[in-house]
């Protein structure tokens, strides 16, 4: 497993989850359950915080405000990348900053726009990220599993890189 700290860290989070729009957020309920819902990522700033918008009625806001532990999955099936994102959330209620990410597609969830009640932004600072990806090439790995299932045998250990970064 590659690990990955000091500054090429965030830079190397921002490239593994910039073009994968939805996430599955994972918070804690007040039973201690783990409870994931899919959210819509806007942005990763350079700071390394990701950014989404949510309202401040829901269980997620209550959830996140209570325990500040959350997780992040990302997955995209087609590049066969996978990355697993452990940090803190915390509710912001930034004007300038919400009319930076804000675009028409959200006026499904928030009617009024940036003056629907009770809008909010959640931020996600990563405290650790995993990722899995092809070490060869998603052709590669398709033929090593290929390979696996016509020999019976178990797949090449090098056929995904996985990695951790600490932030």
């Amino acid at each position: 497993m590659t690990e990955i700290t000091g500054p090429e860290a965030l830079a190397r989070i921002a490239e593994l989850v910039e073009d994968i729009d939805i996430t599955m957020l994972t918070t804690i309920d007040d039973d201690g359950n783990l409870v994931s819902r899919p959210m819509s990522t806007r942005q990763m700033d350079d700071a390394g915080d990701i950014w989404f918008f949510t309202a401040e009625d829901t269980e997620k806001v209550h959830e996140a405000r209570k325990h500040h532990d959350v997780g992040l999955a990302y997955c995209d099936a087609k590049g066969m990348r996978y990355v697993s994102v452990a940090g803190t959330a915390e509710v912001v209620h930034d004007r300038a900053k919400m009319e930076e990410l804000y675009s028409a597609s959200l006026e499904i969830w928030f009617a009024d726009g940036l003056d629907t009640p009770g809008i909010a932004l959640l931020k996600v600072t990563p405290k650790v990220t995993e990722f899995w990806e092809p070490s060869k090439g998603r052709l590669a790995l398709a033929a090593g599993a290929l390979k696996s299932l016509v020999t019976r045998d178990t797949p090449d250990d090098d056929t995904m890189n996985h990695g951790r970064i600490v932030c």
